[in-house]
């Protein structure tokens, strides 16, 4: 009898063994005796056991973060900067026969290239031209994963890390940019108020009239005012027809 309770333990091992379930995101790469077969999953897989071994993928799309990286510009400015890469899986098989660990190699590639590619841009690019330098990574660090059958779908750089007393040179040039063009607004503005005031005087010499027009207009304007007291000067041009026809009765 207890030789049948060890075959019984030997057979409800074997089948426990020789079951693995697999969800729909994830792929078993067995080998047999050492040499790889066709991948299989998802859903139930049933494996030999000592004869047959599975390694389990995920090809779900994996968030890994590129620690901050010191690196020094093209312009000799020492900055840190860090990176997340967005990367999954395509071919199970390669990721496991052609690489020992797709996830630490994916890794220090992302932090050499990071450092390669950064360091021969200036620092305005790698402020201002991000989403180039993004594309210029994830091109770079995809080429060199594909061999493993890794595919890099995004690079995108997180935190720019400046020295402080570059921040500090920074803030004074856009405050001197910020104030360069406050004056050139305001130099617009004096300009074109000059130019009008200049066609505003050709139309008035052109028309006497008109002067005299704009005079009136002020002084009613001037009168809609609680003043008092107005003192204003009486053009001569109003009162000249008197003068003459008192010139006349005199001679």
């Amino acid at each position: 009898m207890d030789y049948m309770y060890v075959i019984g333990g030997f057979v409800v091992f074997f089948l426990i063994s020789s079951i693995k379930i697999l969800n729909e995101y994830e792929r078993g790469v067995v080998f047999r005796l050492g040499r790889v077969t066709p991948v299989r999953g998802p859903g139930l897989v049933l494996i030999i056991p000592i004869v047959e071994k599975m390694i389990k993928v995920s090809l779900r799309t994996i968030t890994m973060d590129v620690p901050s990286q010191d690196i020094i510009t093209m312009d000799n400015v020492t900055v840190k900067v860090n990176a997340v890469v967005y990367f999954k899986v395509m071919s199970p098989i390669a990721a496991v026969t052609e690489i020992e660990d797709f996830y630490f190699a994916t890794s220090q590639i992302a932090q050499t290239t990071l450092r390669s590619v950064l360091g021969q841009s200036h620092l305005d690019d790698l402020l201002s031209k991000r989403d180039a330098i993004n594309d210029e990574l994830q091109r770079i660090i995809d080429k060199q994963t594909e061999p493993w059958g890794i595919k890099v779908t995004s690079v995108e750089t997180k935190n720019v890390d400046l020295p402080t007393e570059m921040q500090r040179a920074m803030a004074r040039q856009a405050e001197a940019d910020r104030e360069r063009r406050a004056k050139i607004i305001h130099a617009d503005g004096e300009h074109q108020a000059a130019q009008k005031l200049a066609d505003a005087a050709k139309i008035i010499a052109s028309e006497p009239s008109a002067l005299q027009l704009r005079y009136l207009q002020t002084l009613g304007e001037i009168a809609t005012e609680k003043n008092s007291t107005i003192i204003f000067p009486l053009p001569i041009d109003l009162i000249k027809p008197f003068i003459d026809a008192y010139n006349a009765i005199k001679k």
